[in-house]
């Protein structure tokens, strides 16, 4: 006698299309409430445990002091004209209204704290994790899967420069913005006549937008979704055309709002776009196809991780690109052919590609090959993956699902273990540069911040060393060259400074530091009207920095222009009221020109700022004798400050 079969489908692969009915909310069984909760505290609680050790950091020399510490804009407050600058400035060469605007925050509650600035980044991490998690276990009904995907998301090693960098904020802000987008699609879909959960499904998205552009595949993800878990279209069933159309359709207002950020981010990176000649599209080509492996080896193999890989010297080992390339095509071809049973092997797979195009070094921005930060979204792909291909293996064996679960509860713990001593390395510029330098081989961006490092604790000596080796690498680095240079100032060698400012504008003639800091050597060697020239390029390039205005204004005074001299310090308070250098040279001015009352009015402003400035205070005495007796005095000037 034969037994009857019956035929069922498990939760976790469903049919590969239904209907383009509206997709009917799943009931959760009351009694998944409690489980949910308990999951949601436990990814909270390794939140903390990973990253709540950032609240004693510091901030590091990689970003930090344009973001936050030298960043007058922010250093503002929360003002309108800081918000409109956020909106209309491409400072750093970055488009992201939104990160600006909660660093402006973070400091408007926290001042120059670093801590705060720290918390801040962690609440974003752990809220995205947890929502995360919701996400996935609205559209796939399964709880432990989903749970697995959100705990590597909390403590994987390869998140915590996206965490423990106060300048990546972008990553933290955008990331929320990413999951709350999938929970409003989530939404839209149960209602797509509803026009409210369309337009908030829209107002996510522009906000994620505003935070970072690489949001911009986001389009690319829904569709994927819409494949599996969601079931609302199939690309390759013959009867899915009709259905296809409408999730197309729903997404042209989406991808609008992508192209009109990928316009704005082009514009605000035209600078700093690598050029064709400097890297080919063979080096471009070929170190994307292993920084395509390289981020899956880090994914199941998080080893060596640091702040900056440094492009490779001579290119990709060819090796290397054909294995690469034999690997990026066989796993899709894999996917593809287990489509029907496997479906999460493919959506896993394709979100990491897609994902990845943006920053994958096709248009190239910045100098290095590859960054742990441009994983913290495409890694979900590949964690999707991992964990329904875990519930296959366990749905069918009781012992299989014991070993199995306990296999995952030591491996997260043990990548929990490996990022809470990789977050350690960003307690200060120090430490992370050289953990750097023991992690990556030839790192230039590593010496040189090391360099700055013990340059900044006095440690001179040691500091030269470090330039020179960043320089041996990289011989026409204009940042290394502008920070010996600085170096040998310091030292009192200022002719040394001078030719390495020289040698740093000749690889980037708009280096602004180095223009900057060239004014400042050329006017202590008597050179007022070369360094007059060289503060002009700097401002073209930086017109908000106010020592610059007050550099150039000192200069001008040196070459008796003294009319052209106070409006340089008047634009130097416009851009930084509170610059006490700039009230003090500007009460110089006038005091010369005898406006004596508006004169002690800029003293005085300098005392409240400094009330220990000794030639405030003899200054602001000769003024006021000056309008008590009629005296004619001259009040002292100070050389430029660097």
């Amino acid at each position: 006698m034969k037994r009857k079969v019956q035929k069922t489908v498990s939760k976790a692969v469903r049919p590969p299309f239904r209907d383009e009915s509206p997709v009917q909310p799943i009931e959760q069984p009351k009694d998944n409430r409690r489980p949910v909760l308990g999951i949601c505290i436990l990814l909270l609680l390794a939140v903390a445990v990973v990253y709540c050790q950032t609240i004693r950091f510091n901030f590091v020399d990689f970003d930090d002091s344009n973001y936050i510490y030298e960043n007058v804009q922010v250093q503002k407050g929360l003002t309108l004209s800081g918000i409109v600058w956020a909106f209309t400035d491409f400072h750093s060469w970055n488009w992201h209204p939104l990160t600006w605007i909660g660093h402006i925050v973070d400091y408007q509650l926290y001042g120059l704290w670093p801590g705060g600035h720290h918390l801040t980044n962690v609440l974003l991490h752990a809220a995205t994790t947890i929502i995360l998690f919701l996400v996935l276990r609205q559209m796939t009904n399964e709880i432990w899967p989903s749970a697995l995907v959100a705990a590597l998301f909390a403590v994987h090693p390869l998140h915590v420069e996206s965490v423990a960098w106060v300048a990546e904020r972008k990553d933290v802000l955008s990331g929320l913005f990413f999951v709350l987008t999938l929970a409003a699609y989530q939404g839209y879909i149960h209602r797509p006549s509803s026009i409210v959960r369309y337009l908030l499904l829209l107002l996510c998205f522009a906000l994620g937008l505003l935070s970072k552009p690489m949001l911009v595949t986001l389009p690319f993800v829904l569709l994927l979704l819409d494949y599996w878990p969601l079931q609302r279209w199939a690309p390759f069933e013959a009867t899915a055309i009709h259905s296809s159309r409408r999730v197309f359709a729903e997404k042209i207002p989406l991808m609008l709002l992508a192209a009109v950020s990928c316009a704005a981010t082009l514009r605000a990176q035209k600078s700093a776009i690598i050029p064709l000649d400097q890297y080919p599209w063979s080096s471009r080509i070929a170190n994307a196809l292993v920084s395509y492996c390289a981020y899956l080896g880090q994914f199941f193999w998080p080893a060596d991780m640091a702040a900056f890989y440094p492009y490779p010297h001579g290119g990709q080992a060819t090796a290397a690109v054909v294995g690469s390339l034999i690997l990026l095509l066989g796993v899709p071809l894999s996917a593809v052919a287990w489509r029907r049973r496997y479906p999460f092997l493919l959506i896993g797979w394709l979100w990491y590609l897609g994902m990845l195009i943006p920053v994958i070094g096709l248009v190239q921005v910045s100098m290095q090959s590859r960054a742990d930060r441009y994983m913290y979204l495409p890694m979900i792909g590949p964690s999707m993956a991992l964990a329904w291909g875990t519930l296959e293996l366990v749905k069918h064996s009781f012992v299989r699902r014991w070993l199995i679960g306990s296999a995952w509860f030591l491996a997260l713990a043990i990548l929990g273990s490996i990022a809470w001593q990789q977050t350690s390395y960003w307690h200060d510029s120090e430490a992370l540069w050289t953990h750097a330098l023991t992690a990556t081989t030839r790192n230039w961006l590593a010496e040189q911040g090391v360099g700055n490092a013990l340059l900044d604790r006095g440690r001179v000596d040691e500091a030269v060393r470090h330039y020179r080796k960043a320089l041996e690498i990289r011989p026409a680095s204009p940042e290394t060259l502008n920070d010996l240079g600085r170096l040998l100032a310091r030292r009192g060698d200022v002719d040394g400074a001078i030719v390495c400012y020289r040698m740093a504008l000749i690889y980037q003639p708009d280096h602004a530091q180095a223009h900057k800091n060239l004014g400042i050597a050329l006017f202590r060697t008597g050179k007022a009207g070369e360094a007059i020239a060289h503060y002009r390029m700097a401002l073209k390039t930086q017109p908000s920095d106010a020592q610059t205005h007050c550099n150039l204004g000192m200069a001008l005074l040196s070459v008796g222009k003294p009319d052209e001299a106070l409006d340089q310090f008047q634009k130097a308070l416009d851009v930084e009221p509170d610059l006490a250098e700039a009230h003090y040279d500007l009460g110089n001015v006038l005091a010369e020109r005898g406006e004596i009352d508006k004169a002690i009015d800029h003293y005085e402003k300098v005392l409240q700022i400094k009330p220990d400035d000794v030639d405030a205070i003899h200054n602001l005495a000769v003024v006021v004798a000056q309008r008590k007796q009629r005296l004619m005095g001259k009040p002292h000037r100070q050389p430029p400050r660097g």
